[in-house]
This record gives C-alpha cells, sequence and structure tokens, in this order.
C-alpha cells in the first residue's frame, strides 16, 4: 500500500496536468513540491500555470502555491513542515494525497525522510568565515560533499548560509526524524530532442505573454536585481535584460541554453535518487493525456493488491 502519489519530471514535461487529471478521478488534492511556485507574484517565470488545476470546469485543490511573498528566502525545512501540516489536513478529510514537482531536493525531503532542521544563525563559525572570499567560501562548501542546490554559491550570504546548515547537519547527527510516507512515485519523460523543443517553444510563449513585465513589476515593489538571482534563471536573465545588462536576444539564447541545462541536471538528480532505492515508474511524455491517466490509474490498482 501507499500514503502518497508523487509525480515528477523535468521542466516542460507536464507534470502539473496530470497530477490534476489523475486527482479529479481519485479524488486528490495537489501539492505542489515546487520551490518557486510558492511565491506569490512570480506566476510566469516560475510556470505557473494555474489553469492545469482546472478539469473540466472542476477546481482541483492545490496546496503550497502562491503562500509567501517575494522577497522571502523559502527553504526546505520550512517546506517539510508545511507539507507536512497540508498531508495530514488531506489525510483527515479521506482525500488522496498528490505531491507534483521537479525540485528534486523538496521531493526528497519527502520520500527519502530528511531530518527536520531548523538551524540557527552561528555567530561564532560566520566571525571566521567572514574574511573569506566567495571562491574561498565555495571550497569550503563543496568540503561537506556534492551541492544539492547551486544557488548556494550564487552569492557570499547564500554559501555563509549553506556552510552554517552543513557545520550545524555535522555538529548535531540525532535530530527529529522526517515521517516516512509510502509513495508510489511516477515520472513523465521525453526524448531529449523533444523536450529541448518544449523548452524553447515554452520560453518563447513566456517572453511573449508577459514575463518581461512580471519582473519589472517585482523589481518596481522594491526587490533588488540581486535578490531575484535567488528565484530562478528565468529571473536572473530577464533582470539581467531589464537593468541593461544583455540584449534581447542575448537573453532568450543564453537563458535557453540554461534551462536546457537545468533540465538535464533534473534528470540527473532522478537517476541518483533512483541508484539510491527510489522506484520511479516512468511514463512517456508523449502518451495522450487519457493514456497517462489510465497508465496511473493502473499502477495504482497494481499497488494496492
Amino acid at each position: 500500500m501507499f500514503d502518497l502519489i508523487t509525480i515528477l519530471g523535468p521542466t516542460a514535461t507536464g507534470k502539473t496536468k496530470l497530477a490534476a487529471l489523475l486527482s479529479e478521478s481519485i479524488d486528490g488534492e495537489i501539492i505542489s513540491a515546487d520551490s518557486r511556485q510558492i511565491y506569490k507574484d512570480m506566476n510566469i517565470g516560475t510556470g505557473k500555470d494555474l489553469a492545469d488545476y482546472v478539469v473540466d470546469g472542476k477546481q482541483i485543490p492545490y496546496h503550497l502555491v502562491d503562500v509567501v511573498e517575494p522577497g522571502y528566502e523559502y527553504n526546505v525545512f520550512e517546506f517539510q513542515n508545511d507539507f507536512l501540516k497540508v498531508y495530514n489536513q488531506i489525510k483527515k478529510r479521506n482525500c488522496q494525497a498528490v505531491l507534483c514537482g521537479g525540485t528534486g531536493l523538496y521531493l526528497e525531503a519527502v520520500l527519502n525522510g530528511y531530518k527536520l532542521l531548523d538551524v540557527p544563525k552561528n555567530k561564532l563559525l560566520r566571525q571566521k568565515l567572514e574574511h573569506l572570499s566567495h571562491i574561498e567560501l565555495t571550497k569550503v562548501l563543496r568540503s561537506y560533499g556534492p551541492l544539492h542546490n547551486t544557488t548556494d554559491i550564487v552569492e557570499k550570504e547564500r554559501s555563509l548560509r549553506s556552510i552554517e546548515i552543513n557545520q550545524y547537519k555535522k555538529d548535531h547527527p540525532a535530530e527529529t526524524k522526517f515521517p516516512h510516507i509510502e509513495s508510489l512515485n511516477i515520472g513523465i519523460r521525453f526524448q531529449r530532442q523533444t523536450v529541448r523543443q518544449r523548452i524553447t517553444d515554452r520560453l518563447k510563449q513566456r517572453l511573449e505573454n508577459g514575463m518581461i513585465q512580471e519582473v519589472e513589476k517585482l523589481l518596481q515593489n522594491g526587490l533588488k536585481p540581486k535578490q531575484l538571482t535567488f528565484y530562478g534563471l528565468e529571473y536572473r536573465y530577464v533582470t539581467r535584460y531589464v537593468i541593461g545588462e544583455i540584449d534581447y536576444d542575448t537573453l532568450f539564447s543564453q537563458l535557453n541554453t540554461a534551462i536546457h541545462q537545468f533540465s538535464k541536471r533534473q534528470m540527473t538528480w532522478f537517476r541518483r535518487m533512483e541508484k539510491k532505492g527510489t522506484i520511479i515508474h516512468w511514463i512517456d511524455g508523449q502518451s495522450s493525456e487519457s493514456e497517462k491517466v489510465k497508465i496511473c490509474l493502473r499502477l495504482i490498482d497494481e499497488k494496492k493488491r
């Protein structure tokens, strides 16, 4: 048996649509595992396609979307706590929780039961590190092991915070465990060339439909250009365009390449999850929506036996 259904996959593979269609069939509620869709007023750049949550005129319940204000730095510890609150509420309603997203760290935090850590500021450690250059801080951070998130080395403050968290883990090996949740994991994947085309087409659409204006509004509302780098590739590159660092052709070319590279990293993450024991049932993304739902329902039925 299982407690959770997880729909995962790299960017631009139609995860939300499938999760909504499946939820409509099984009385499900969706919990987003997207580290950027948690933010209000950041819709186009995060791929927050809210229309996907409507199936045949019916609004599918969804959670952990539009929860915090732009400028706040939400983290995986908060996600774990918020996930558990929502998950337990869904169970009390006797509905099926469906986790959906492509943020590998968030997915693993639930599926592999990462330890819950609320790491306090370490003033003594920060005093020892403050004189180090950004490059030196990156070396220190890498000494703890592979980086889970490359945004940890985008700026000095994030590097300091990541070192702080890693040192805390090292000093406090025994922490409260995240509860074990049995999940049926379903992934969507396409042939590499198809994914590349889908990413390029989607980027063109987003740029034409207001992503630049969305970034301009965020800047007008008080966010600093440096802050926007925290929120992912789209905001990083579009901000550079808006403030005049690059022209439009460079924006499109560099951002398109960066998203393709990000998609490859996502698949690498999922393969690593499989090597560590996470079972993922992969569905061909070229299948029709109805066929995908049928495959999911068959997997659910098999798992229940």
